[in-house]
């Protein structure tokens, strides 16, 4: 049959590259330690866990009240209170250096008031200029602030009846997928989706690319190989090394991170070969288009890690996003590995539940790797 592949060709082709690869301990080095860097780095570094906010009480009442508020600040594993000004100038002195971040500022007719049942402001100073990390410190706050007043009104309400009152409503709060509520074990297998896209596609960037630098390209196009065994030749040796990276990856997430797997492995990796396929293909696609190494690994950069980062649901809610870019989302592939991904890894879903993202991602895979193909077809006619 005219359109069968020749095998031994292509065993020939994957040779060729493995040995290239084995030769090249720059190739190696992005193939193997580069994902291994940047899942630590990226792992330890993102984070949207909010501890140790540094902050500075100001307590002009001084009384046994205000200590009991300033006392559950303290013990407050969200806050750590670093400064105790004895002015406006210092709080804002505080918050303008940085040393701070927040400043409570209890009046000097705290204690009495409290003691007498009245109402006291409590007031809290804030550098807005994270805004998103601000939100969560106020909300930190509001809540010490607000379970303290809770309290006194249920020891006002003793003391006038001799009992405690019933709250009308009792909030029993229970978090499933993520017990502790830790940000690692949401951040880090979207982090291996977003850094298997980008090695992937830099790994594959160059092959083609290095091919017409070097000038053997056109020795190629003499050859009877075809532009399916030439790819499929060049894409074995990546893919062996890419389901490495994501045994490495998965390894790591679990013993460094602590990240549990709740799914299958199974699924995990047959999803996850799928996946890489398309990522390789896509970079063969752009070395191919490129023809200069230096271009197509800037290319693969742009095309891949920026919007697998940014519009992929790994860092930032796609709900949140501008109507028009919600819409450019469904292009990115990323986004359903990341969804694919936190379902099995958080939820313990399988196929039943993720064959949407499976199949987007099947699709995705068999579209990169044919236009991969036939970009190939006129010159190895």
């Amino acid at each position: 049959m005219s359109g069968a592949l020749n095998l031994r060709r292509l065993g020939a082709v994957a040779r060729k590259e493995f040995i290239h690869v084995l030769r090249d301990p720059r190739a190696l080095g992005i193939a193997i330690v580069l994902p291994m860097i940047m899942l630590m780095i990226f792992g330890y570094a993102l984070t949207t866990d909010l501890d140790r906010v540094p902050l500075a009480i100001w307590d002009q009442s001084r009384t046994p009240q205000s200590r009991e508020l300033v006392a559950r600040f303290e013990g407050s594993r969200y806050f750590s209170v670093v400064a105790r000004p004895g002015s406006y100038g210092e709080v804002e002195d505080g918050l303008a250096r940085g040393r701070t971040m927040m400043a409570v500022v209890l009046p000097v007719e705290f204690g009495r008031r409290v003691a007498s049942g009245r109402k006291v402001q409590v007031q809290v100073l804030t550098d807005g200029s994270d805004a998103n990390t601000t939100t969560l410190a106020l909300s930190y706050a509001d809540a010490i602030v607000q379970n303290y007043s809770q309290e006194l009104l249920v020891e006002k309400a003793r003391r006038l009846t001799g009992r405690p009152p019933a709250l009308p409503l009792d909030l029993r709060f229970r978090a499933w997928f993520n017990t502790d509520m830790e940000s690692r074990i949401f951040i880090v297998p979207g982090l291996i989706a977003v850094i298997m896209m980008l090695i992937a596609a830099l790994l594959t960037s160059l092959t083609v690319a290095r091919e017409w630098e070097t000038g053997t390209m056109e020795q190629l196009i003499s050859t009877p190989l075809r532009g399916s065994e030439l790819i499929l030749g060049k894409l074995a040796p990546y893919f062996a090394i890419g389901m490495v990276d994501m045994l490495l990856s998965v390894l790591a997430g679990r013993f460094l991170f602590d990240v549990p797997i709740r799914g299958s492995l199974l699924l995990l990796f047959g999803v996850s070969a799928v996946y890489l396929v398309g990522a390789l293909s896509l970079g063969i696609l752009i070395s191919a288009k490129a023809k200069s190494q230096l271009l197509a690994s800037q290319f693969a950069f742009v095309a891949t890690f920026l919007p697998a980062f940014l519009l992929s649901g790994f860092m930032f809610d796609i709900a949140n996003m501008p109507k028009a870019l919600q819409v450019v989302t469904y292009l990115i592939p990323a986004r359903y590995f990341v969804a694919f991904l936190r379902g099995l890894y958080l939820k313990g879903t399988g196929l039943a539940q993720l064959w949407p993202e499976c199949l987007l991602m099947v699709a995705f895979g068999a579209l990169m790797l044919l236009s991969a193909i036939r970009s190939f077809k006129k010159r190895l006619a």
